[in-house]
């Protein structure tokens, strides 16, 4: 049975072995900050979700803002495991789809349902998934030893 036991130890080893670069850390960072992100869905509710989407916030609901909240975790864990494990090209390959899955939706909620704006709210997320799309996407070999052949 999974225990806290277990996976501390679990988790400070995988640290000190982390893959060597900045894209690792800057993973586990997003990792551990989506974290509170998904907390704060169940927590507060609409206040922090209807900022993201703060064109239309009346469209958000304490449903929607549980669900975002769930599938942010799904990305945490994706990226998590994306930080430990950089260097296997399949875990590469998913962290990297989670943030071209996460860019399409901020930039469909922008440019066709246009439930977003250009501010504070909705800046974070677009920044963090172009950022690390274009990090992924330039430091693939490195990683995984593998191009775009793979």
């Amino acid at each position: 049975m999974l225990s806290i036991e277990k996976v501390i130890p679990f988790v400070q080893g995988r640290l000190q072995i982390l893959p060597e670069g900045y894209l690792p850390k800057w993973l586990l960072f997003i990792s551990v900050v989506s974290i509170f992100n998904s907390i704060q869905t169940y927590i507060s509710g609409l206040t922090l979700t209807r900022k993201v989407y703060s064109k239309k916030p009346e469209e958000t609901t304490k449903l929607s803002a549980r669900t975002f909240g769930t599938w942010t975790f799904i990305s945490c864990v994706i990226r998590l495991y994306g930080s430990l494990f950089l260097n296997e090209p399949h875990i590469y390959q998913l962290t990297m789809i989670s943030y071209g899955v996460a860019l399409f939706h901020f930039a469909s909620e922008l440019l066709l349902f246009k439930t977003c704006q250009f501010d504070a709210g909705f800046i974070s997320p677009l920044i963090v998934a172009s950022t690390s799309l274009i990090w992924m996407y330039n430091q693939v070999e490195y990683y995984t030893g593998f191009s775009w052949g793979f």
